[in-house]
């Protein structure tokens, strides 16, 4: 039984038990609450109130955390071996990697503190009463004794008594998965054992669904329920499409470290070379391929397009969000507030047969002003319609809206007659309806009768007005409490219209967003006939239309096919949105979903990308990945095309590097295993590698070009692949040329070998990304000026190292003047044969992808 609880509680009996909820502490002052001094002795006693106090670690320890790489590790130690052992020169080596750990430590601290800042600026925070006036607080600062004031829509900040309530209904499954609604009133439960039976406690993690309480506060942090739990309830984080991509490339480079390290180690003993000098070189190898530089990379880039994004008026919660937001090709919405103003305002109100009803208003206005649930936009357009007198009527219960029966009822008493007034969906509450009035008769509403009342019902949605059913029933005087059935048998009094007119920047604003490949799909509750007036409205196209009916009676695999094809879901519950998300997801897909109601907190949940509003419930919020400053698709569009720069950015460090890391460190190998010395010293190796890190250190600013904004932008690690495995023999290819003019032209020593080498790999290393930094034309597309100051600042290093005293420390020798003539003629040919083996390269991708996609489409 549903009941009503309006009462404050004066005191609580004691309990002999160790549950805390059986044992209540006497409130305080119940219109004044803590002051500010309590508050913070409260707080240095108790904590902030989070499960872990994560305390940041000093920035030493931070930049310590770096060096947990095991090839960093094993290089440090096997460089320190070697100069123990009289290879002084090596122990350089140490000095580059600290110089490596140093220059990721600091761009990934930048960007952590800048992400930091983005995450406080969006920071839930919860209504208290402290020193007689309501304030809000961040919820970590909530301490034992606080007075929480809570309503619909809220989350639970902390664990409490109930001190006030008014038909509280709050949703605790995330504690004790139970489905259903549980009411909280200030009675405590004769065996209050659990949680479940302490209906007169609330916890940390649980929603409100409807109404409204005042909570003391007992327990924080990790002395809540939730908090004791919190290690047994903590799942893994789900991977994203960007962290798998992540991992799927580290295990690629993995394996040919390991196997590249291996052969050439191998083959250096037997080739009978120093055993120490051969390790380092192996060891060197590894580093050289492997793109340390990455976390730093892929953070500095996340971090830029986040705050990017707050520069737009979008705040990024998670910050591998951004990525799975260029990911994204399907894009599924409600409809208020994104295709329609959201300002919501009442039309008519008319009786069963489209007559004006001043009873139709008479009753939606009882219902919306003594209904304790979050009011919806339809409920204050309602009120702020006519002022209606309601001091002559008496609340008694309430069954409070929820998404499976969508109406909300309140009974009500005037004069000792004792009415329940229903509200809700048209087709919810036709269901209920035994009967309908006209003019002042109450009739039986038969099939014929039926008929025109839903002939009533659909002329109004067919001119884009969003309706309610508005119907009553009397019930017996002594009918203490409301409950679920009592909405039988009612009355139809007829429909309240209203309209939210359609946005006049939606049309265009989808359409740009189409364009870049985004699909989008509405999903809501509303009537289908009033979405497709919208749509008609905004002259925008209507694939198909499907019911929530209709996806109940439909499996897995007929609901997958059909998503493809509909762009218009109606009558949907959240149940309903959900199995919609999943089967997109299904597709292969990259969904997000826009909502900021209570009842979008599991499609938030299920969607790649969770995207909510500031001006959201709090469920929605907690749920979200992105909080929109606005509810606008144009400012999505911007965060959309946000992240696909951010993951070109990443593309591009990923294609660059691995290819002509490959290539040059396939070329060492293959020359250590023929050379009579090592093609490159280890401590010249590392150096390349330092040098060739910092030209790249400009790449998260670089621009990304139209083409790539105009389409969704995944992490494709098979494209990486690929790329790796047709430029990297490219990179191979010239350095041979080099080591056949090197001891051919100028007879080259092994000093002088070493250094020609050193600066031809370096160069090109360096100057390829101009190429592949995009797919055109290199010559068309224009680098951020800091990739070219940083880029064009290291070759020139590169050439003037081998004249300088620490050059000589690192074993190079100056090269004749005649060598430079050569290598720009090798560093022209190089760049053109780039820039044509990779236009040949997504020549054919893409007619293989077209060859690929073509049989999907007709399956």
């Amino acid at each position: 039984m549903i009941r009503s609880a309006d009462r404050t509680r004066t005191g609580a009996p004691a309990a002999a038990s160790d549950l805390w909820w059986q044992t209540p502490p006497a409130p305080p002052d119940l219109q004044q609450g803590l002051s500010s001094a309590q508050v913070a002795t409260l707080l240095q006693q108790w904590g902030p109130n989070r499960f872990v106090e994560t305390r940041t670690p000093p920035v030493w320890l931070q930049f310590i955390g770096h060096f947990r790489n095991p090839l960093v590790l094993i290089l440090l130690v096997a460089s320190t071996l070697s100069a123990l052992l009289g290879e002084f020169t090596n122990f350089i080596i140490n000095v580059i990697v600290l110089l490596s750990v140093t220059l990721d430590f600091a761009q990934e601290h930048r960007a952590q503190r800048a992400a930091e800042m983005l995450r406080q600026s969006i920071a839930l925070s919860t209504r208290v009463l402290r020193e007689g006036t309501e304030q809000s607080n961040p919820l970590t600062e909530l301490v034992p004794g606080d007075l929480v004031l809570l309503k619909a829509g809220d989350l639970v900040p902390a664990d409490g008594i109930v001190i006030e309530a008014r038909d509280c209904f709050v949703n605790q499954s995330v504690l004790t998965g139970e489905s259903g609604p549980s009411e909280k009133r200030i009675e405590m439960h004769a065996d209050a054992s659990d949680i479940q039976s302490a209906t007169h406690a609330m916890f940390m993690g649980s929603s409100v669904l409807s109404g409204s309480a005042k909570l003391l506060i007992v327990r924080t942090g990790a002395a809540t329920e939730m908090g004791s739990i919190a290690g047994h309830l903590g799942q893994p984080a789900t991977l994203t499409a960007f962290d798998i991509g992540t991992r799927r490339f580290n295990a690629l480079i993995m394996r040919l470290t390991m196997l590249m390290v291996l052969v050439v180690l191998l083959m250096s003993l037997l080739s009978h070379k120093p055993w120490a000098e051969s390790f380092l070189f192996a060891l060197a190898l590894a580093v050289g391929l492997t793109p340390e530089l990455l976390p730093m990379v892929v953070s500095v880039t996340l971090a830029r397009g986040a705050l990017r994004m707050a520069r737009e008026k979008v705040i990024v919660k998670r910050q591998t969000a951004i990525s799975d937001l260029g990911a994204m090709d399907v894009l599924c919405t409600d409809k208020t507030g994104t295709l329609t103003e959201a300002k919501i305002s009442m039309q008519s109100h008319v009786d069963a047969i489209g007559a004006d009803s001043a009873r139709v208003l008479e009753l939606a206005y009882l219902n919306s002003w003594f209904e304790s649930g979050l009011h919806n936009p339809m409920d204050v357009a309602i009120l702020e319609h006519e002022t209606i007198d309601t001091r002559v009527w008496r609340k008694i219960d309430e069954v409070p809206f929820d998404f499976e029966r969508r109406r909300v009822s309140v009974l009500l008493e005037k004069n000792s007659v004792r009415t329940l007034v229903v509200k809700g969906a048209p087709a919810e509450v036709l269901r209920a309806c035994l009967y309908y009035e006209n003019a002042g008769n109450t009739l039986l509403l038969d099939d014929a009768a039926f008929a025109k009342v839903r002939a009533t019902c659909d002329a109004l949605e067919d001119e884009g007005f969003r309706v309610l059913a508005i119907a009553s029933k009397a019930v017996p005087p002594d009918h203490p409490h409301a409950v679920v059935d009592d909405e039988s048998a009612l009355v139809l009094t007829g429909f309240a219209a209203f309209l939210d007119p359609p946005k006049a920047s939606a049309a265009d604003t989808l359409r740009a967003l189409a364009t870049p490949g985004i699909s989008i799909k509405v999903l809501t509750g509303d009537s289908e006939r009033v979405t497709q007036h919208i749509f008609h409205a905004l002259q925008l196209p209507i694939e198909a239309v499907v019911l929530g009916s209709d996806i109940e009676k439909l499996d897995d695999i007929a609901l997958q096919a059909l998503t493809e094809t509909a762009n218009l879901f109606c009558r949907l519950n959240p149940s309903q949105k959900s199995r919609v998300i999943d089967a997109l997801r299904a597709r292969s897909h990259v969904v997000a979903y826009l909502g900021d109601g209570i009842n979008d907190a599991p499609s938030l949940r299920a969607a790649d990308v969770g995207l909510s509003v500031d001006t959201a419930v709090d469920i929605a919020k907690a749920a979200a990945d992105i909080i929109l400053l606005q509810k606008d698709l144009k400012v999505l569009q911007l965060a959309v095309l946000e992240g696909r720069r951010t993951v070109g950015n990443v593309m591009k460090y990923l294609m660059m590097g691995t290819s002509s890391n490959f290539g040059n460190m396939f070329s060492m190998a293959g020359a250590a295993l023929f050379l009579p010395f090592l093609p490159m010293k280890p401590v010249q190796i590392l150096l390349n590698n330092i040098l060739y890190d910092l030209s790249e250190v400009a790449i998260p600013f670089d621009a990304v070009d139209n083409a790539e904004l105009n389409r969704p932008l995944p992490l494709d690690i098979s494209l990486v692949r690929d790329f790796m495995w047709v430029i990297g023999p490219v990179s191979s290819a010239f350095d041979l040329i080099t080591f056949w003019i090197l001891p051919r032209l100028f007879n080259a020593n092994e000093a002088l070998f070493q250094t020609g080498w050193f600066i031809e790999s370096l160069c090109t290393q360096v100057l390829v990304i101009f190429v592949i930094r995009t797919r055109g034309n290199p010559l068309r597309s224009r680098p951020h000026p800091l990739l070219i100051a940083s880029s064009i600042t290291v070759v020139l290093l590169a050439i003037v190292l081998p004249y300088t005293t620490p050059g000589a420390y690192f074993g190079f020798t100056p090269p004749p003047v005649s060598f430079f003539g050569v290598l720009l003629l090798l560093l022209i040919s190089y760049l053109f044969v780039v820039e044509s083996t990779k236009q040949r390269f997504f020549r054919h991708r893409s007619s293989m992808l077209c060859t690929h996609i073509v049989p999907r489409r007709r399956d």
